[in-house]
């Protein structure tokens, strides 16, 4: 059995034009970056324990027991994170301190709206 559907040309009157102006090519690069950066969820993980640390600042050698990382990737998911601006870097002494970059998480929140309690959550 076959189905034959009718196409009917539409009008521009029934096409919907575009609601806002694209968004410029920089500032898609800068979100873009933000969430390249937290695309993988150790550095999702490390975020969340700087930013809840004490002072908002947390020192490099407690993170890779706290995570159950090597140094080495410790400092690779740092980086990420710096790159991105999320986080800062502060040497003191033979440590590194990072602290969150609240300002750059919140260029992220507006992008992405308000959240609502009825929306769906992965977590």
């Amino acid at each position: 059995m076959t189905t034959h559907i009718e196409l009917t040309p539409t009008s521009a009157v029934d096409c919907s034009s575009a609601a806002t102006v694209m968004m410029p090519a920089e500032r898609a690069e800068c979100l873009a970056e933000i969430f390249k950066a937290l695309s993988d969820p150790t550095r999702v993980r490390l975020l969340a324990y700087i930013s809840d640390s004490i002072d908002g600042t947390a020192c490099a050698c407690h993170l890779p027991d706290a995570l159950g990382i090597s140094q080495p990737t410790l400092s690779h998911h740092l980086k990420k994170l710096t790159d991105a601006g999320l986080v800062t870097r502060q040497q003191r002494g033979r440590w590194a301190h990072y602290t969150a970059a609240p300002s750059v998480l919140e260029v992220a929140r507006e992008f992405l709206g308000a959240s609502t309690e009825a929306a769906a959550r992965c977590c």
